[in-house]
């Protein structure tokens, strides 16, 4: 098996040459959508809307762990493997989790496969095949530690989380605001990991 360093950078260069290809040959950002882009960032209100998601995404995933607890509901993240060699490397995992993984993925399921809906005028059918497409991702159907009534909830806190980085995107314009509700919402999960074994 390789270890944490050689595992993280494999996946940044399967995940990035993926991203990155993708949008280069399907959804590459016009000069007019750059500069709306860069304007919605002089709007107050879009570090509002940014905060407003995170919120929403943490307090989705405590409600939803909550309700799995009281039902006694196993509830097993892939990602929880991660709590270990994040202790070890805390900042190469929380720079790949937080900072880079953030960019590929909004890149793939924000900017490409809801941007390509939504342009086509379908966002709501884009923020829920794109919403699917990232809980599936991070929860592989057979493949997580998860199985049962524990994955389906692995799955909507995902979807959720997917379908709020669609709305900011969609509500302000800039595909910057999902990347920083993404990247503060990893950052507090992986902050969670962080400390679950310390």
């Amino acid at each position: 098996m390789p270890g944490p360093g050689a595992a993280i950078a494999l996946s940044l260069v399967a995940t990035g040459l993926a991203a990155v290809l993708v949008y280069a040959l399907r959804r590459p950002a016009s000069r007019a959508e750059r500069r709306a882009s860069l304007q919605a960032w002089r709007n107050p209100w879009t570090y509002s809307w940014v905060a407003l998601t995170v919120i929403a995404c943490v307090g989705f995933s405590a409600l939803v762990g909550l309700a799995a607890q009281s039902w006694q509901i196993e509830m097993r993240p892939s990602n929880a493997v991660l709590g270990e060699a994040i202790r070890n490397h805390p900042l190469l995992l929380l720079l790949f989790a937080a900072l880079i993984a953030p960019a590929y993925e909004e890149l793939l399921f924000r900017r490409v496969l809801f941007g390509r809906l939504w342009a086509a005028g379908r966002p709501g059918l884009g923020m829920a095949l794109s919403s699917l497409a990232f809980a599936l991702v991070h929860e592989p159907p057979g493949l997580g530690a998860s199985h049962g009534v524990g994955m389906l909830l692995l799955w909507a806190v995902y979807a959720f989380m997917g379908a709020a980085f669609a709305w900011v995107y969609r509500q302000t314009g800039s595909l910057w605001t999902a990347y920083a509700a993404h990247v503060l919402n990893n950052l507090i999960a992986g902050a969670a990991l962080l400390t679950a074994g310390a």
